[in-house]
């Protein structure tokens, strides 16, 4: 096995992928043992198409040559799960009706990925062995991970040799070229073809079936994944598809075509349809392509009329001018162009010199272009012949020099706004900002690229006036021998190229460039802070523009002073992002779904230019039924300020599983707050909802008082008297409690959502009102979806244009209270009697809710807390029950002495209670009431699979005799009474 795998590491980089996928085949299938072997691709649509095979007679791979990729296939499979899969005979593997039944033991397939996007699969048809060993599924990851390498490292598909053509050759090539038009249903992958597309293909019309395998079948296996690319990027991106490869023609060999194409798209954005040409690209790409090329070193236009002003003759240069090809231009009437009408006055000067039979010239300029011509026309027996030469150079020289004095003085001007903007600016963005405003007009530049170096690359800081195509095809690019924008860098020397072709003859394997961001020069500068290159600023221009010394000096200035500005303003975005970081990771990733309430929040960051705050929001389920709700805002912004508020957050947590009451909970918060070494402050408000009695109880310090929806629409703010903030007030807190009915929305947020510079408090809080009356008004769909409403909330308070000078936090829940139904609360004596009829109370309600299964484990429950309550503290005592989507029994007593569990030892006769608790029970707690105290134990409820009586690792406890257990429970079960129904709540 490592030999074979040797041989294909051996195999040199740059191999077609016809021969990878050979290779691959070959070694795959002998080194399994393999009856045979295929390749598969993705297509278009949900199809894979069979680009490769070896060992397998047409009459088995015939029907595999395209499959679908969401069906039960092997390759499909193994696409579709990423992974490898075996599938045995007699399961359904066969492509149609028609096909033929495999021979072998079974299909393995591995899928193949370019990324971590699966593109096709490789599967091998498996003889006498059966499934592949672990070992040989090994080999086969092996095999797929050199072809993904190899696939890298292909050439793309070599075009046939560019002739240059003249004479003869040149007039058989300009004939008209025959071009097929095509249309593609993306949907449902209808594909339709004109006569010359058929001819183009090498199909015929009655093999023709209407798919887009059709296409598939004739595309050469080397050009379809290039091809497939292509169009998946245009679609992707929204742009013009090309691509040039080959197709089979009828005579079975392959011939060279070009496609151009563009998608149409639905109301989702999504496409729909593909309509294009194609042509034969064999004889010098085309005949077009032929006559660009003899006309292209051409600088003049020249086109030929009649007497009558028609057309007879145009070069390349005069269809540019005109905007249109010549196939569009031949035969009409000149002065019918609308390029030619936008011209003043050019007809009736045309005309003019014309009668005069005279050559005559004069200059023009052609509209929408900024470009000058001068015209020269010739008159001839037959009609005349115009000449367009571009002067545009000439006469800008001219214009430039009439203006450097004035340029020169406004752009000291400008330099000096530069300034004053740079010491402005904060972040990245603002530094490219103020470049792009105050530099580019002195300069009549049209577009800026800042790039920053990160390891070996350069990434995109900021652009200007460049196309977002071309931005991303130079972010992240890879530092290279030659390249404009790394050789200042790496000389620290700024660079300055005048024209398209000054920049091709530099840099001839980036000749694209300037086509692809529409410039014509550049000023390419290094951004050098202390020495350190870390950095370039590029200044271009979309005309070809010779920067004399003084402007090369004067840019070579600005990038300096770029430079500080840029270094200052990434430390501030790196300082920022990490406070960002910081404040998400504080805040809680996901708000828990709890029966007493389901909820939603949003965080609102401030707007660029401030730092992060200390605004934040917490739900915290606690016993019995209830949930704390709680939200806050630390005063101020910062990291300080974040990290005070992180502390906040888990002395809440830490002080709420206490279980303590919320007036207590804020008085030690503000002990929190003002123990910290800074000055510091923080408005705080802290609700507890209880689902048995729906009792809020609300504290706030300092902070704006909660909105209550009912479910009748209503919306109130409940008149409670804030305490001074958290760490300037003086405890006591106040405590308001309100009645909360079933289903209403409780709505807590910070004062940065309802007040900024242009809004008071009273009227942010009045206009939340407003919103949530209307969207209970509204729609059902959005009251109901607590996301969409905050999505509402936040958006009506703060639009997404205004840009805020503080954070805000919303958090808004939905109270469910626990029916009377799912309640069962009893009085017990304080004798000896309680255990037992405690007993009893818990085997008829849990009868009556269907959980008879947890009735011993309960009542073992029940009897140990009741019993330390009858033995250690004093009545009244009060049993309850909860049924949720656990079971909460509870046991309420007037001391206020709390229970610890501690380890007893072998001899000890008690101090084993609370251990019992433990082990039966999934948790366990107690917390103070008004009156005293509340013990409390949580069950699971068992599902229909869970065991019953009482856990195998409580009967197995070592201070637990199983067998006297039971004679005991069943003595304590035969004293206990039969009781009356719960007692009122």
């Amino acid at each position: 096995m490592n030999t074979r795998l040797a041989l294909l590491s051996a195999v040199d980089p740059g191999v077609t992928e016809s021969e990878i996928f050979r290779l691959a085949l070959q070694h795959a299938v002998g080194e399994l043992g393999a009856l045979g072997g295929m390749i598969h691709l993705r297509g278009p649509m949900s199809a894979l198409r069979l680009v490769s095979a070896a060992g397998l007679p047409a009459v088995l791979t015939r029907p595999w040559e395209i499959i679908d990729q969401e069906g039960p296939l092997a390759p499909a499979r193994a696409l579709h799960q990423g992974r490898g899969v075996w599938i045995a005979p007699g399961s359904g593997e066969q492509p149609g009706s028609g096909a033929v039944s495999w021979p072998g033991t079974g299909l393995a397939a591995v899928p193949v990925f370019s990324g971590e996007r699966g593109i096709g699969a490789l599967t091998v048809v498996m003889g006498a062995q059966g499934e592949p060993t672990v070992e040989q599924w090994g080999f086969l990851q092996a095999v797929i991970a050199w072809t993904e390498e190899r696939m890298r490292q292909a050439p793309p598909p070599t075009r046939p040799p560019r002739e240059e053509l003249s004479g003869d050759r040149l007039r058989q090539a300009l004939e008209e070229v025959r071009v097929g038009s095509w249309d593609w249903n993306i949907e449902t992958g209808e594909l339709v073809w004109d006569e010359a597309a058929l001819e183009l293909y090498g199909t015929r019309p009655a093999e023709f079936t209407g798919r887009i395998e059709n296409w598939m079948r004739i595309v050469h296996p080397d050009d379809l994944p290039p091809t497939l690319g292509a169009a998946e990027k245009a679609l992707r991106d929204r742009t013009v598809f090309e691509a040039e490869y080959r197709v089979r023609r009828l005579d079975g060999t392959y011939g060279w075509t070009q496609a151009r194409a563009r998608a149409t798209y639905n109301a989702q954005g999504e496409p729909v349809r593909m309509i294009g040409v194609g042509w034969e690209s064999n004889e010098s790409r085309s005949a077009r392509d032929a006559l660009s090329r003899a006309l292209h070193h051409m600088s003049d236009g020249f086109l030929a009329v009649d007497d009558r002003w028609r057309i007879t003759f145009l070069n390349l240069a005069a269809e540019r001018m005109l905007g249109s090809s010549e196939e569009e231009l031949f035969g009409r009437v000149l002065w019918e162009l609308p390029s030619v009408r936008q011209v003043p006055d050019l007809e009736k000067r045309c005309r003019e010199a014309a009668a005069a039979q005279q050559p005559a010239g004069f200059d023009m300029d052609t509209p929408n272009t900024g470009r000058r011509l001068h015209l020269r026309l010739v008159p001839g027996p037959d009609g005349l012949t115009l000449y367009f030469t571009d002067v545009t150079e000439v006469r800008r020289h001219e214009d430039e020099r009439s203006a450097a004095e004035q340029a020169a003085a406004e752009r000291a001007a400008r330099i000096a706004e530069l300034t004053e903007s740079l010491a402005k600016a904060t972040t990245s963005r603002d530094v490219v900002d103020a470049v792009a405003q105050r530099v580019l007009p002195p300069f009549g530049a049209t577009g800026l690229l800042v790039q920053a170096i990160e390891g070996d690359r350069t990434y995109n800081v900021g652009a200007v006036g460049y196309p977002p195509a071309f931005l991303d095809t130079i972010n992240g690019r890879m530092r290279v021998a030659r390249d404009p924008v790394w050789d200042p860098i790496l000389t620290g020397t700024p660079l300055f190229i005048s024209s398209a072709a000054e920049y091709t003859a530099r840099y001839p394997e980036l000749a694209a460039r300037p086509r692809q961001a529409g410039k014509q020069a550049w000023a390419f500068m290094p951004l050098t802070v202390s020495g350190h290159t870390f950095g370039s600023c590029v200044v271009s221009f979309d005309r070809p523009r010779r920067l004399g010394d003084e402007e090369r000096t004067l840019l070579t200035t600005i990038s300096a002073l770029v430079a500080q500005a840029l270094e200052r303003a990434r430390l501030y975005d790196a300082e920022h992002t990490r406070s960002q970081e910081l404040q998400r990771s504080l805040l809680p990733s996901g708000l828990p779904e709890l029966p007493a309430c389901t909820a939603a929040a949003r965080y609102l960051p401030a707007g660029q230019g401030m730092d992060v705050g200390g605004d934040w929001y917490d739900i915290i389920p606690l016993s019995g039924g209830r949930v704390a709700l709680v939200v806050g805002d630390v005063m101020g912004h910062g990291l300080p300020e974040a990290a005070t508020m992180g502390r906040l957050r888990t002395a809440v947590h830490t002080l709420a599983d206490l279980e303590l009451p919320p007036d207590e909970i804020m008085s030690h918060l503000n002990d929190i707050v003002g123990g910290m070494a800074k000055e510091s402050y923080a408005t705080c408000l802290y609700a507890l909802y209880d689902s048995t009695t729906q009792i809020c109880s609300v504290a706030r310090a300092g902070h704006p008082p909660p909105a209550v929806v009912h479910p009748d629409g209503s919306v109130y703010f409940p008149e409670v008297a804030p305490d001074p903030p958290l760490g300037a007030a003086e405890p006591p807190f106040e405590t308001f409690e309100m009645m909360v009915p079933d289903g209403s929305l409780l709505v807590l947020y910070t004062d940065g959502l309802v007040e900024s510079a242009t809004r008071e408090i009273d009227d942010g809080m009045a206009e939340l009102a407003r919103l949530l009356r209307a969207a209970h008004e509204g729609p059902g769909e959005v009251a109901a979806d607590l996301e969409r409403l905050c999505d509402t909330v936040t958006a009506g308070l703060l639009p997404a244009e205004h840009s805020t000078a503080d954070d805000a936090a919303l958090l808004i829940a939905r109270l469910h209270a626990l029916t009377d139904d799912d309640m069962a609360s009893w009085l017990l004596p304080e004798d000896p009697r309680a255990a037992g009829q405690a007993r009893c109370h818990i085997r008829e309600q849990l009868h009556t809710w269907g959980l008879d299964d947890l009735t011993p484990t309960t009542e073992l429950l029940a009897s140990e807390l009741v019993g330390n309550v009858v033995r250690h503290a004093k009545g009244p005592v009060r049993l309850r029950l909860l049924h949720g989507p656990e079971l909460v029994c509870e046991v309420f007593d007037g001391s206020l002495t709390m229970p610890r569990i501690r380890r007893a030892s072998e001899t000890d006769e008690g101090g084993r209670g609370l251990q019992l608790v433990t082990a039966l029970s999934r948790r366990w707690g107690t917390r103070y009431t008004a009156t005293g105290k509340c013990i409390w134990t949580e069950q699971p409820l068992l599902g229909p699979e869970s065991p019953t009586g009482l856990p195998t690792d409580v009967l197995d406890l070592p201070f637990l005799d199983t067998e006297e257990f039971a004679r005991d429970l069943d003595e304590l079960t035969s004293g206990d009474q039969e009781l009356p129904g719960p007692a009122a709540q």
